[in-house]
């Protein structure tokens, strides 16, 4: 089976620049799924593991740990930097902890950690999971917390741009010709489209 990478929409859409072969081949091409397969283990176990400490700690079961977390994140020192530099997000935080949103918020910070952390390691919706992680990293760091972060995020969009295939040793070698794409309807809502029992979303692998 050949595979021709060449994009015939996008040379023939006037304005759009076509992809090198080796980025398409690396995120959307199944043959080269398997190297998303270190990468996911990595960021769904550190993802199911802060959830599951969370889901332990009694803290966190009650809001108190999250409160406290946002009482030192908003808190600004006589000295030094405070920990949250845009002060609208400081702002935002004092408006959850005056009205006491940690007691039901923490809940939602717990299981979705858990949550993004079993869709990755299964394989399950790996965009989707990757991408609210990604939210999750991004409103730590806003809130001053770099810890791993930085580099969970970092390698999250990764995840996220190679949502078709990084998957495809999981459960979205399924679930993807299955539920489609608002662009492109899977197997559930019409008929499926594959080409030699590889499924395919948002387009066909071209053979010769």
């Amino acid at each position: 089976i050949a595979i021709n990478p060449t994009s015939d929409a996008a040379m023939d859409t006037p304005g759009q620049v076509d992809d090198p072969v080796w980025w398409k081949l690396l995120l959307g091409n199944v043959y080269f799924s398997l190297i998303w397969l270190p990468l996911r283990f990595f960021v769904g176990r550190e993802w199911l593991t802060a959830g599951e400490e969370k889901i332990r700690g009694g803290t966190w079961k009650t809001g108190e740990g999250l409160a406290g977390y946002w009482t030192n994140a908003v808190a600004v020192p006589e000295q030094g930097r405070p920990a949250i530099t845009y002060g609208w997000y400081r702002d935002f935080l004092q408006y959850m902890l005056d009205h006491k949103w940690y007691t039901w918020f923490a809940d939602v910070i717990m299981w979705g950690e858990v949550l993004v952390g079993i869709g990755i390691l299964v394989g399950a919706l790996v965009g989707i999971a990757a991408f609210f992680g990604t939210v999750m990293n991004f409103s730590f760091q806003l809130a001053g917390s770099a810890s791993t972060n930085p580099v969970l995020f970092g390698l999250s969009v990764f995840l996220i741009l190679a949502w078709k295939v990084a998957g495809f040793w999981g459960l979205d070698r399924y679930l993807l010709p299955l539920l489609g794409t608002p662009w492109h309807r899977g197997t559930i809502f019409e008929g499926g489209d594959t080409t030699n029992g590889t499924p395919a979303v948002g387009g066909r692998l071209r053979t010769n």
